[in-house]
């Protein structure tokens, strides 16, 4: 019925498309809004993935959807698909393996690392997709908040294997030595937005360090980025 209904559009100018038809072809239009939407809904659905088992694989499997969400993002800019996947697929099965097991260190800090490399080599990509033209499009509209929260979501990776690789890294209002996944959010966030707002505070050099880092970058893509594309904007109106 679909096709059909595809074929029946292409020979009738005047008919409608249907809603499903006009969400598929919005989102294969603008990946980037796409990405962007999900890892909002992500936020506001780990509050109830609770620290436990099961919490933890639903994290992993909502990562999984991210994942794929951002390589399908990454096919639309000029990054080499190939790459993500190297990347993204081994960080992915580490990951879930890591939440079932928290014993297997090294699966759980190897998944951590891996989804943050993925994250930033995504992040590359957006960016590249911003900066391929002198023409600012709705799509690369999307796509300045979608590599904001790729970033941070990067970051937050990292935090989380730092952690395991150093425990006692980060201290909270919690008390817990190993902090969970939505602390490592907020604590990202609130870095690299420059509102510093949170009640997790790096203790020991590497996540300090790391923290640091984060907080310049949050700068230079305010500074490179984002001036950037008002620019062109501004020149697009003239």
């Amino acid at each position: 019925m679909p096709l059909r209904f595809a074929d029946e559009i292409q020979d009738d100018p005047f008919a409608q498309p249907s809603i499903a038809h006009k969400a598929i072809r919005t989102a294969r239009n603008q990946p980037s809004a796409v990405l962007l939407f999900t890892q909002f809904l992500g936020i506001l659905l780990f509050p109830f993935m609770q620290p436990t088992t099961f919490g933890r694989v639903a994290v992993s499997i909502f990562g999984a959807i991210v994942l794929l969400l951002a390589l399908w993002t990454v096919r639309s800019t000029p990054a080499l698909s190939w790459v993500s996947i190297v990347i993204g697929f081994p960080a992915v099965i580490l990951e879930i393996w890591g939440a079932i097991d928290q014993e297997k260190t090294f699966a759980v800090v190897g998944g951590h690392f891996l989804l943050g490399i993925f994250y930033f080599y995504t992040a590359y990509a957006l960016v590249a997709y911003m900066f391929e033209d002198h023409w600012v499009t709705k799509d690369e509209i999307f796509a300045v908040g979608a590599t904001f929260t790729v970033i941070a979501w990067g970051f937050a990776y990292m935090f989380m294997a730092v952690q395991y690789l150093w425990p006692g890294s980060f201290a909270s209002s919690s008390g817990e030595e190993i902090l969970t996944w939505q602390e490592m959010l907020f604590l990202s966030i609130s870095n690299f937005t420059g509102v510093g707002l949170s009640d997790v505070v790096p203790v020991l050099p590497h996540a300090q360090s790391l923290v640091m880092i984060e907080q310049i970058g949050g700068v230079l893509y305010i500074a490179m980025v984002i001036s950037r594309l008002v620019a062109l904007t501004v020149l697009k109106n003239r």
